[in-house]
C-alpha cells in the first residue's frame, strides 16, 4: 500500500530550521520525516483535547464547583504528602 503525498514549499526562520535539522539528525530521521511526525503528533494532541473536553462540555455545575471550592476546613496533608524541608 502506498501513501499518497503532496508537496509544498515551507518557509522557516533560519534558527528554527537549524534546530529541526539538529533534532532530526539526533533522531536518525530526515528533516522531512521529523516534520511529518511533529505535525501528526500535534494533530493527535489537538483532536484528543477536543474530544476529551467536548465530551465534558456542559456537564459542569458552576454552583457546585463554587460550593466545593468555598467549603470550610478540610483534612491537613498526611506526613507522606508533606514537602521535605
Amino acid at each position: 500500500m502506498t501513501t499518497r503525498v503532496s508537496t509544498f514549499p515551507l518557509r522557516l526562520p533560519i534558527s528554527l530550521k537549524a534546530a529541526i535539522e539538529k533534532l532530526a539528525e539526533a533522531d536518525g530521521t530526515s528533516m522531512n520525516q521529523f516534520l511529518v511526525m511533529a505535525a501528526a503528533e500535534k494533530l493527535s494532541a489537538i483532536q484528543t483535547a477536543e474530544s476529551y473536553f467536548g465530551a465534558r462540555r456542559g456537564r459542569g455545575d458552576r454552583d457546585k464547583a463554587i460550593a466545593f471550592l468555598s467549603r470550610p476546613g478540610g483534612v491537613p496533608p498526611s506526613p507522606e504528602d508533606q514537602l521535605p524541608d
